[in-house]
């Protein structure tokens, strides 16, 4: 059954037409993904189908009776009503508490939020939680979310994609969380140019077919262009030949070439040369730390040793609260640890992108803060001004001269990374670096940080880009060490379903009574003592790079053997070599796997 359509529907804010003569129509149980750059047009879009804004010419037709929900990106709620009032709506205690759909939903989204609270109490993150939570509860034949997984963790996000699967109603959902896309879409919406294209699947099928859409119009416009020289020749063979040509011909000819499109505006991110880093990046040797300060807040870190080498591309994971952003500042130098040292190499040359933009001044144009910074740079053999690394960012012509302050979300984060990257760091610290950031800036930040080689350390509730960017995953667990996590994300969601994981503040409280006079008691008996803790994670660390060492041999044999194909001798020992190296490589994921699962029983 036809839920909503959209006939001829045209729209524009100011002289720019977000939407021109767009029909299409949204079926029962279609779950349908809309993408597309920002200021595209697609909360335009999703508004104008959930009737919350009239357009500027053409029809909406809804089906009668039909229950929209709307998740819009702003939650306004009157500040002196409580939690459970906003979300439950006045549903008596024992209405809701037998109610195991609407447990499940207060479980996941809003187990650490105490229900009695006011709403002016509540962080942004936890404002959106209840917002999402009280829309889920109710019943609706079309829902409709606009940026659903901003403020989630990992693991919100991963219920949230699979709550929605399960939901009998159908969805529209605007997000650029290209994970959660392709859990929950059957189909994709892409607005583009004032125009809405669809495509079949998710995320991951809307990309191959927009590239086979791609490849076809490609040969259409290399025929074009082989006919429009064809015709240019022709019309150019002598003032008396084109008087005498058909006037019908040359008409054809000229409107082919009034037609050439302009190039496409394309947001591109510089690769910037790098300084050379040493063996020495940042090692934490017995380092306490916690969050607000020493023993003033949650315990982050507990005597923890660990070491970030050159070239290492760690994600860090943990749920909202366990300190993630802690151990950045840590590393950045922002803030000291309560104990222990950080080694910081002597060749680093940090970069910290955090989460906030107050470090922005609002009042300064857009050129002048990048020209602070470096009016000049040099990217291989060509000297690049400042203006023009803007307008191949995306700020062409007079949004240079914009004042900061009036800069959206996504602009604001790409002048920032701009002036990061202009210092030509070494080492990057990225938290939450996805933030207000549309897809197509997403895949061009990841192809700078796929060819980049220095250090990466970043957390992202962005699985999708986590896993694109990361070659390894390290956990915060709630146990005051940073744990490695060879499955990556999905071993994270794993423990976390086990509870395994918790925030630090959660794990502070619940170790408190254990740890009273800790410094004053001895060792369990018959466990490992703090010294030799720490010689084992340092035990782990170095055969972890052994093994890194004997993949890479491993990955040069294979080869060079492939050169040798014709050269029999060489070949046998090329071989005996790699059967040594594989016999080593074993040994050390076993005694890897041993001292990781006696780390792990602690």
């Amino acid at each position: 059954m036809n839920l909503v359509n959209l006939e001829s529907v045209s729209h524009a804010f100011g002289p720019k037409p977000l939407l021109a003569d767009v029909s299409l129509g949204l079926e029962e149980g279609d779950r349908i993904g809309v993408v597309g750059r920002n200021g595209g047009g697609k909360t335009t879009l999703i508004s104008i189908i959930a009737g919350a804004l009239k357009p500027d010419s053409g029809r909406v037709t809804h089906t009668r009776g039909l229950r929209v929900g709307a998740l819009s990106q702003r939650d306004q709620f009157d500040p002196d009503v409580a939690v459970k009032d906003i979300v439950l709506a006045g549903r008596a205690e024992h209405e809701w508490a037998g109610d195991a759909a609407i447990r499940e939903i207060l479980a996941n989204l809003l187990a650490d939020i105490d229900l009695a609270a006011p709403a002016g109490a509540l962080s942004g993150g936890e404002r959106r939680r209840t917002a999402l939570a009280r829309l889920l509860i109710e019943q609706h034949d079309l829902l409709i979310l606009d940026e659903p997984t901003n403020h989630l963790d990992i693991e919100a996000i991963a219920w949230l994609a699979g709550h929605l699967v399960q939901r009998k109603s159908a969805l529209l959902v605007v997000t650029h969380d290209r994970w959660f896309l392709d859990a929950v879409s059957t189909r994709t919406w892409e607005v583009v140019d004032g125009s809405v294209e669809r495509y079949e699947g998710g995320y991951a099928a809307y990309v191959l077919a927009k590239a086979e859409r791609a490849r076809i119009a490609q040969a259409a416009e290399e025929r074009r262009q082989n006919l429009m020289r064809k015709e240019i020749a022709w019309l150019r063979r002598g003032p008396p030949a084109r008087t005498s040509k058909p006037k019908f011909r040359i008409n054809a000819a000229e409107a082919l070439i009034a037609n050439e499109p302009p190039p496409r505006e394309a947001v591109e991110l510089l690769s910037f040369a790098s300084a050379r880093l040493g063996k020495t990046v940042a090692d934490l040797e017995d380092v306490t730390l916690h969050a607000g300060g020493p023993a003033s807040g949650p315990l982050v870190l507990d005597q923890c040793t660990y070491q970030f080498g050159p070239g290492d591309r760690i994600g860090l994971i943990g749920v909202n609260g366990s300190g993630k952003s802690s151990v950045l500042r840590l590393l950045s130098g922002t803030v000291e640890p309560d104990s222990g040292r950080l080694v910081r190499g002597r060749t680093v040359r940090l970069a910290h992108l955090s989460q906030e933009l107050a470090e922005l001044d609002p009042t300064r144009r857009v050129l002048e803060t990048v020209e602070e910074i470096r009016k000049y740079v040099q990217v291989g053999k060509k000297e690049w001004s400042a203006s023009q690394l803007l307008e191949r960012l995306g700020f062409r012509g007079e949004a240079q001269w914009k004042v900061v302050g009036d800069l959206s979300g996504g602009e604001r984060r790409r002048l920032q990374f701009l002036r990061l990257i202009m210092n030509e760091p070494n080492v990057l610290l990225l938290d939450e670096p996805t933030n207000d950031l549309d897809i197509e800036t997403l895949t061009e930040l990841e192809d700078l940080l796929d060819g980049w080689p220095g250090t990466l350390v970043v957390v992202s509730h962005d699985r999708y880009f986590l896993e694109r960017v990361a070659d390894r995953c390290v956990a915060l667990l709630g146990d005051g060490r940073l744990s490695m996590l060879p499955g990556g994300v999905d071993e994270y969601l794993e423990r976390r379903a086990a509870g395994a994981a918790l925030s630090a503040r959660a794990a502070s409280a619940a170790s408190a009574p254990e740890r009273g006079g800790q410094d004053d008691q001895p060792a369990p008996v018959g466990g490992p003592t703090a010294k030799e803790l720490r010689e084992l994670q340092k035990e782990l660390n170095r055969l972890e790079r052994q093994i890194d060492k004997l993949g890479e041999r491993e990955a040069k044999l294979h080869a060079e053997m492939a050169e040798a194909a014709s050269d029999f001798e060489r070949l046998a020992k090329l071989d005996a070599e790699l059967r040594e190296i594989a016999a080593q490589k074993e040994s050390a994921e076993f005694e890897w796997m041993t001292a990781a699962e006696r780390l792990e029983g602690q």
